[in-house]
C-alpha cells in the first residue's frame, strides 16, 4: 500500500507562489499517474493536475490553472511536486495529491484513483 504525505501548504497573499510537495512511502515502477486535487468551502473535490509516467512525463490541467500551476516529479525523491504562482483568493483550498495505477477511470475525476494524502491547507488571502 503507498502511503502519500502532502506539506507546503500555508498563507500566502494573492499574486505569490507557493510549491507544494506529495511524498510517496516507496517507489513505483511501471505504468502509473499522479495528481492534485483541490477542495475549498463548501465545494466538491476537483481535478488540479496529472502527471502521467507511461516511459515519458505527459501532464495535464484544469482550466482554471492552465499557465499558472505546473506539475512536476522527482522520480529519485519519490516526489510529485505543484509549483503555484499568480495565486488567486480562489484557489484556496486544501490541496490532496493521489495516485492512479489502472488508467480505468476518467482521470478528472476523483473515483479514479487508489490512494490519497491527508491534504495540505492553501489559503490566498486578497
Amino acid at each position: 500500500q503507498v502511503q502519500l504525505v502532502e506539506s507546503g501548504g500555508r498563507l500566502v497573499q494573492a499574486g505569490g507562489s507557493l510549491r507544494l510537495s506529495c511524498a510517496a512511502s516507496e517507489r513505483t515502477f511501471g505504468r502509473y499517474a499522479m495528481a492534485w486535487f483541490r477542495q475549498g468551502p463548501g465545494k466538491e473535490r476537483e481535478f488540479v493536475a496529472r502527471i502521467n509516467w507511461t516511459g515519458g512525463d505527459s501532464t495535464y490541467y484544469a482550466e482554471s490553472v492552465k499557465g499558472r500551476f505546473t506539475i512536476s516529479r522527482d522520480t529519485a525523491k519519490n516526489t510529485m511536486y505543484l509549483q503555484m504562482n499568480t495565486l488567486k483568493p480562489e484557489d484556496t483550498a486544501v490541496y490532496y495529491c493521489a495516485v492512479d495505477f489502472h488508467f480505468l477511470g476518467d482521470p478528472k475525476l476523483a473515483g479514479a484513483y487508489e490512494y490519497w494524502g491527508q491534504g495540505t491547507q492553501v489559503t490566498v488571502s486578497s
